[in-house]
């Protein structure tokens, strides 16, 4: 029963480094800012806090919130494709076979109980962020995660391509920016600061709809 058990654990620490291997870009942004996070982070600023009880509200698009008149403009979550799913299932299940290989008892479904339903967590987990542009009161925000960027600070918004995101996180990235990178979706948005309070230079956020992002943050001009 020991050796099972000791062979169960191998298969878990290999399911794990699989598993990271997929996700490793995932926590790029907190690697690159390990104890100093942007103005609008979620975290109150001593010089102008911004976040009000109504951005921890849940938000429909399309729809006004009734508590700050907060709409969204645009939304959108950042789904692992199909293939991250079928790898990510598939190797649990071949771990899980490995382990119980010849061992009758517990051991013949332990390990699918385990690692099949860790792996599932694991993809849903990396899948879960959105990116959202609200308005509320004439004002744009911008929601990355749990980071959030008012228009009133933008100084201009750029499209990247998926062809030139390798430049963009290489050699042109400043070590000074705010990443929200996912390595599964090809292009990015970047988004200039102009804010004394925050030395952040600008934002680099992974979006499957780049344009609709600049358009959405970028002042419309009036209609005559």
């Amino acid at each position: 029963l020991d050796g099972r058990c000791r062979s169960l654990v191998f298969a878990c620490r290999r399911l794990g480094r699989q598993i990271a291997h997929i996700g490793r870009d995932y926590s790029s942004m907190h690697r690159r800012h390990p104890a100093r996070p942007t103005l609008y982070s979620g975290e109150v600023s001593d010089a102008a806090p911004r976040e009000t009880s109504a951005d921890q509200a849940t938000r429909m698009p399309g729809v006004a919130n009734d508590a700050g008149g907060e709409t969204v403009v645009y939304s959108e979550r950042l789904r692992v494709p199909v293939w991250y799913w079928v790898a990510a299932i598939g190797v649990a299940a071949i771990l899980s076979a490995e382990v119980h290989m010849g061992s009758p008892g517990v051991m013949a479904w332990l390990p699918y109980v385990v690692l099949v339903p860790f792996a599932i967590w694991v993809v849903t987990y990396l899948g879960r962020m959105r990116v959202v542009v609200t308005e509320q009161d004439g004002e744009r925000m911008l929601h990355a995660g749990k980071a959030r960027l008012p228009a009133s600070v933008i100084d201009r918004v750029a499209v990247v391509p998926g062809t030139a995101k390798s430049a963009a996180l290489g050699r042109q990235l400043d070590p000074a920016a705010f990443v929200q990178h996912r390595s599964w979706v090809g292009p990015m948005v970047l988004v200039v600061l102009d804010d004394e309070n925050d030395p952040t230079p600008y934002w680099l956020v992974s979006t499957r709809n780049p344009d609709a992002v600049a358009a959405a943050l970028t002042p419309q001009p009036p209609t005559s």
